[in-house]
């Protein structure tokens, strides 16, 4: 069938979640982060992945808030900068307000003129997840955003991929999905949606039973591939 919905997960895939380790190492107030602020990112992000899959598979879901504080808390530990609550009240200040890639919002406009559904499927809270859309200025480019918080268990669970179908009473088959998350991209396809992933970092495709059918550098050619 064709493509009649496009699902975009949200931090890395249209927000760049190392925006705010980035943003706070060029301001004068933290020049400790001039030479770490991209391992923190790192830390902060892989962290916050882990925690998620660990709670969701020992029944142990929170508010993604709580783990993005708990990823942080390990990443500042691990580059040495604990213990500092200035620096981590900005990041995490900052994370509420991330940038959205370049191509966002064209990609996004595209879409729309083309008279696609268009949502954000995330771990994100609601709250958070609203920030970021007002910080990128999307909101009018999407239908809809979608948490997991409304089924209480984080990504890759099939439950959290049910929601799509739930709310634009679509096939599976009529989704395009899109992740810069390796995993996200082959569990989706596992589900049974055409997946996108968006592999910013040029990684290895992930050893999961399923792999993603595009894998693209950025989301510049999301419409065409929505198109057919």
């Amino acid at each position: 069938m064709p493509i009649t919905t496009c699902i975009f997960d949200a931090y890395g895939t249209l927000f760049d979640v190392a925006a705010a380790a980035r943003q706070a190492a060029a301001e004068p107030e933290f020049p400790q982060l001039s030479d770490t602020w991209a391992e923190l990112a790192n830390h902060w992000r892989l962290k916050q992945l882990q925690y998620t899959w660990l709670r969701a598979i020992t029944d142990a879901h929170t508010d993604f808030w709580e783990v993005t504080q708990n990823g942080l808390d390990w990443a500042l530990e691990a580059t040495g900068l604990d213990g500092d609550d200035r620096l981590r009240q900005r990041l995490l200040d900052l994370y509420w307000q991330l940038q959205a890639y370049p191509e966002v919002p064209t990609m996004l406009a595209a879409l729309k003129a083309a008279g696609l559904n268009t949502a954000i499927l995330s771990n994100g809270s609601p709250a958070m997840l609203d920030g970021a859309v007002q910080s990128a200025g999307i909101g009018d480019l999407l239908d809809d955003v979608l948490s997991v918080q409304s089924v209480g268990i984080f990504k890759p669970d099939a439950r959290v991929y049910d929601l799509v179908g739930n709310r634009f009473g679509c096939a599976k088959d009529e989704v395009l999905f899109v992740s810069s998350n390796g995993w996200d991209a082959a569990a989706a396809a596992g589900y049974g949606f055409t997946t996108a992933w968006a592999n910013r970092a040029g990684e290895p495709v992930d050893r999961l039973p399923w792999t993603p059918q595009h894998l693209l550098s950025d989301l510049t050619s999301i419409p065409d591939l929505a198109a057919g």
